[in-house]
């Protein structure tokens, strides 16, 4: 087998390379975030590399990538593994479930935790098809991995970009969350039919309108962006009405000063019924602890808005009075629930009351591609539509 060193020309969606001792690890934000700006939860979320791939071209029959993953477990609660995804010219073709790895056990009773090690992990693809080829290895959108090494019994050369480049920021159903596997979250989906390189800021409970994160966006290369922004802030109880508003018009603003004429897309949230009149802070039901099934609710009282209160139909209502307020021909405002709605929640239910499973993804993914990548949508001028 050959080994084909993993450099940051075999990377996309990525911001920076850390070196371990294994490895390389991926990091979906810059240094300076990571140093003290982000706290936790966030540190958490970027590790995670959601939207993040190899991409290469090579005549190999066989490809094996080598990682050693980091997986959260929660005690008596199942939770799947994650996934490499193997896509060629475009399409998904085959999927590698993680073993192995280390292993950070928490007990949500206590909020006590440790870590349990294990060995590596080999992605291997056997029967890829012959001749010369494009091949995409996603990472898991649900864990961290160090990259150890990438076998073929042929050369893998970096590949040229295939498209204009998509930067989307969201909350944790950007990031991926419920979706089987890294190549079927709804941002990897709309990204291949539409033929453009993604870069993917989605990060569970951290879409909260920080301004260095406006920040990173604006110093991000990007033709195209999208911010999907409201279930964060009001699962989190992180601000009133009052706040909300600058705060959003503040990061827009940011984002202008690299991005002046780019086309920008708001979008709101999804349907969410356990927050579409009730505040938060989100809860998890203490009943779905016993039965091994996460399920969320909201805490707050329903229809309280004295105070500013937000839920995400107080949401909507904000983010497109400040589209139309700004007078911005580049920037545009899409429904979360054109993508989603109530009905598909009938027809769909999140699983755990937040989050989509999979044939949500996929159908959020084929409404987004089809308005934002439309010929008359705010993206048009992506390249044809690619096979996913």
């Amino acid at each position: 087998m050959i080994v084909t060193p993993i450099s940051p020309a075999l990377l996309r969606g990525f911001e920076d390379l850390e070196r371990t001792p294994r490895g390389v690890l991926p990091h979906r934000l810059p240094g300076w975030v990571r140093a003290g700006l982000a706290d936790p939860q966030l540190l958490f979320a970027e590790a995670q590399p959601a939207g993040v791939r190899v991409v290469g071209v090579t005549a190999a029959r066989r490809l094996e990538l080598v990682t050693h993953p980091t997986h959260t477990t929660y005690r008596g609660i199942a939770r799947p593994r994650g996934s490499v995804d193997l896509v060629i010219d475009g399409r998904l073709v085959a999927s590698d479930t993680l073993t192995g790895g280390d292993a950070v056990e928490i007990d949500l009773s206590t909020g006590a935790s440790h870590r349990v090690p294990g060995p590596p992990h080999v992605s291997a693809f056997d029967g890829l098809p012959a001749g010369e080829k494009r091949v995409e290895l996603w990472l898991p959108h649900n864990e961290s991995v160090q990259l150890l090494d990438l076998r073929g019994d042929a050369p893998v050369a970096p590949a040229e970009s295939p498209g204009p480049v998509w930067v989307h920021h969201g909350s944790s159903i950007s990031q991926g969350s419920n979706a089987t596997t890294p190549a079927r979250t709804w941002p990897s989906i709309a990204a291949r039919q539409a033929g453009v390189e993604l870069r993917n800021l989605g990060f569970g409970g951290s879409a909260l309108v920080d301004p260095f994160l406006a920040r990173v966006i604006r110093d991000t290369a990007a033709d195209f962006i999208s911010l999907k922004l409201g279930i964060n802030v009001v699962n989190s109880d992180a601000m009133r009405r009052r706040a909300f508003v600058p705060a959003v018009h503040g990061f827009l603003d940011t984002i202008r000063d690299g991005h002046p004429a780019t086309p920008l897309l708001l979008v709101s949230p999804v349907f969410c019924g356990i927050h579409e009149d009730t505040p938060g802070p989100g809860m998890i039901e203490p009943d779905s602890l016993r039965t091994g099934r996460l399920r969320f609710a909201a805490s707050g009282s329903p229809g309280d808005r004295a105070l500013g209160r937000l839920t995400l139909t107080v949401i909507r209502d904000a983010l497109a009075e400040i589209v139309e307020s700004r007078h911005d021909p580049a920037l545009h405002y899409l429904d979360g629930r054109t993508l989603y709605g109530a009905a598909d929640a009938d027809e769909l239910p999140l699983p755990d009351a937040l989050h989509p499973d999979t044939a949500s993804h996929e159908r959020i993914a084929r409404r987004f591609a089809g308005y934002a990548f439309a010929g008359d949508g705010p993206f048009a001028g992506a390249r044809p539509p690619a096979r996913s």
